[in-house]
């Protein structure tokens, strides 16, 4: 049973990442030296061999250049053990062409599940969840996302959060609604009446003084 002290120590947005050491397709791993400096993002599926998951894990793999362009790394997570995973990846390359080339996570003590949320008693207790945590090169936790084991994951979604944030941080800027790269992006609401007044005389594509858009 999972009890209540580890679904309350759940990091969340914010929070540093949880370190960690584990064992991985690619080697053993000390979570904190390996994301330092870079964009990270962690994701989980319920278990290998299954069909969902398959689909989710080529998904990933078949983005390598995305991440590669946007030095962003990706380590999955499921609570199966190393013999279990390599004999996955060995299935899926042979099946379709595809290799799992990124990292993933032997969890089979459920630690890092834990450590993570990853495990929620209405869902599953022996299966994690489908969550995906993006990490920044300061290894701060800046969004989570949790899909049921039924329900895949949303390529297109994660692509766009990822170049998002890094917008963000970037051009210290907000991102509206259904934001694409290009698109106008949402500048902070003024803070001064003279802020107000300079706003006002600007070029800004305004909607109101506290919502106004423009170029990056």
């Amino acid at each position: 049973m999972i009890n209540e002290q580890e679904i309350s120590s759940m990091p969340r947005i914010g929070d540093l990442a949880p370190d960690f050491k584990a064992m991985t397709t690619t080697g053993s791993m000390q979570f904190s030296e390996y994301i330092k400096g870079r964009w990270t993002i962690l994701f989980s599926h319920p278990a290998d061999f299954t069909p969902v998951c398959t689909t989710e894990m080529s998904g990933f793999a078949l983005e390598k250049e995305f991440f590669a362009e946007q030095e962003t790394k990706l380590v999955g997570l499921s609570i199966d053990s190393i013999h279990s995973h390599i004999a996955w990846v060995n299935n899926v390359k042979k099946n379709s062409g595809i290799l799992f080339e990124f990292p993933i996570i032997a969890d089979i003590d459920m630690k890092v599940s834990k450590l993570y949320g990853m495990l929620q008693p209405g869902e599953s207790e022996t299966a994690a969840v489908r969550a995906v945590f993006f990490i920044d090169p300061k290894g701060k936790i800046r969004l989570i996302m949790y899909y049921p084991l039924n329900v895949g994951r949303n390529m297109d979604e994660i692509k766009r959060v990822l170049l998002a944030l890094k917008t963000s941080d970037e051009h210290k800027v907000s991102l509206p609604l259904d934001w694409r790269p290009g698109e106008k992006v949402i500048v902070s609401p003024p803070k001064t009446i003279a802020e107000m007044q300079e706003r006002e005389a600007s070029n800004y594509e305004m909607v109101d003084f506290y919502l106004a858009k423009r170029d990056l």
